[in-house]
């Protein structure tokens, strides 16, 4: 009976070391959960967007060249206007009387410089009668010479006559223009969108400091205008096409086109960390949207470039590896310097996709960039059509994926597998 015992023994014995053996084996790492996609050929569109404020076209400030009571206003926010309608009045008595005044000036000098234009004509008759007698030998020539002093006399007196004609004229034009100016009108066809006096108040003109009293736009012809970035700027072009979107009217687009591209960036915060560059864009409505309104909200979409039959990725398909990580890597550039104090490199990164290969691994794979839309990537070069790839999550992609791991389809409702 002892040997069946042995025998049992001998087979727990090895079932043991079967399993110790066999839990002391290398396992495989297990599979990680990401999101595939394919290579395809499409169209894409480089679209460019940014945020900014609709605004009228043309937008005028009327205010007053001239200090005085506003008596009469003729029109309220939201009015239509007309070129050449009148929309206020100034208190104009002191301005009339003033032009009064002028006018009589002007005519005083008028009447000085006909009598003076009398008195030469005098003066000249006599002159020229000294001058005969004094060929005949009748006269002496002092009478001669006072003839002809008296002569010049007057033409001095009428060019000074004249003078102050000319400058009473010029007094008496300025006090008609003061006068004219109490009289507000619009220099545009448009609308009334603001009103900041009111009848009874008084404005002060200056010419240093204008005091407005109302603003009007030509609502008919609205524009955009938004900031986008120095690496931006650069595909932009007067005329391409742009979509715009007012966020009051949900759901409505509306066709614009560049109508100015700045040529002088806009830097904020200098010198500082936060330094932003931008440039400011003029973005033309092709026709006002019924209901918008100076100052609401807008994003513009601008197509800035597009590309037929290319070959286009998911956009966070793409991610970036360390250069020195990849395989194909340039060996470094031995040198002779061993100087502590040297500096150290800056880590360069390459944009990489990853490829399943039809084992289910991943491998990872250098890619040449084009053109983006909002959610796809041109890939110029290391991707063909119907390479199936890594899409996501978006961790999984960009930091715990390695090269050669294997990978499995996440399914839906299940989170992304971390390894520890």
């Amino acid at each position: 009976m002892k040997w069946w015992k042995l025998i049992i023994g001998a087979v727990l014995l090895l079932g043991v070391a079967a399993i110790t053996v066999g839990g002391l084996k290398t396992r495989p790492p297990p599979a990680v959960d990401v999101q595939f996609a394919k290579a395809k050929k499409a169209s894409i569109t480089r679209t460019i967007t940014g945020a900014g404020k609709v605004q009228a076209t043309t937008t005028v400030k009327i205010s007053s060249n001239l200090s005085g009571d506003l008596i009469e206003l003729l029109v309220k926010v939201g009015d239509p206007v007309k070129r050449g309608q009148v929309l206020g009045r100034i208190d104009r008595k002191r301005f009339e009387a003033a032009a009064k005044q002028a006018f009589a000036a002007q005519s005083a000098a008028k009447a000085e410089t006909q009598v003076a234009q009398v008195e030469v004509e005098r003066t000249s008759v006599e002159y020229g009668r000294a001058e005969g007698l004094s060929k005949k030998g009748l006269t002496s020539d002092a009478e001669l010479g006072k003839s002809k002093a008296d002569r010049d006399g007057a033409l001095a007196r009428l060019a000074s006559a004249r003078e102050r004609h000319a400058q009473a004229a010029a007094a008496y034009e300025e006090a008609q223009t003061n006068l004219a100016k109490t009289t507000l009108v619009s220099p545009i066809d448009g609308s009334v969108i603001e009103r900041t006096r009111e009848v009874g108040e008084r404005v002060r003109g200056s010419d240093f400091n204008e005091d407005v009293v109302m603003t009007l736009a030509g609502l008919n012809s609205m524009e955009v205008k938004i900031e986008v970035g120095e690496h931006e700027v650069v595909f932009l072009r007067l005329g391409q096409k742009a979509d715009v979107s007012v966020d009051a009217l949900e759901g409505q687009t509306f066709e614009g086109t560049v109508t100015e591209i700045a040529q002088k960036a806009l830097i904020k915060n200098p010198g500082t960390e936060q330094e932003i560059t931008s440039f400011p864009i003029t973005v033309l409505l092709t026709s006002r949207p019924p209901g918008v309104l100076p100052g609401m909200s807008a994003e513009v979409r601008i197509a800035a470039e597009s590309r037929n039959d290319a070959v286009v990725v998911p956009i966070q398909a793409v991610t970036v590896r360390s250069e020195k990580n990849l395989a194909d890597a340039p060996a470094p550039i031995e040198g002779t310097t061993t100087s502590l104090t040297a500096k150290k490199r800056t880590e360069t990164l390459a944009k990489v996709v990853f490829v399943v290969d039809p084992q289910g691994k991943a491998h990872v794979r250098r890619v040449r960039t084009g053109i983006a839309s909002d959610t796809e990537l041109e890939v110029v070069e290391g991707l063909q059509e119907g390479e199936q790839i890594v899409e996501g999550p978006y961790r999984t992609l960009s930091k715990d994926l390695k090269d050669g791991d294997r990978v499995q389809e996440l399914k839906p409702g299940k989170g992304p597998q971390r390894r520890g």
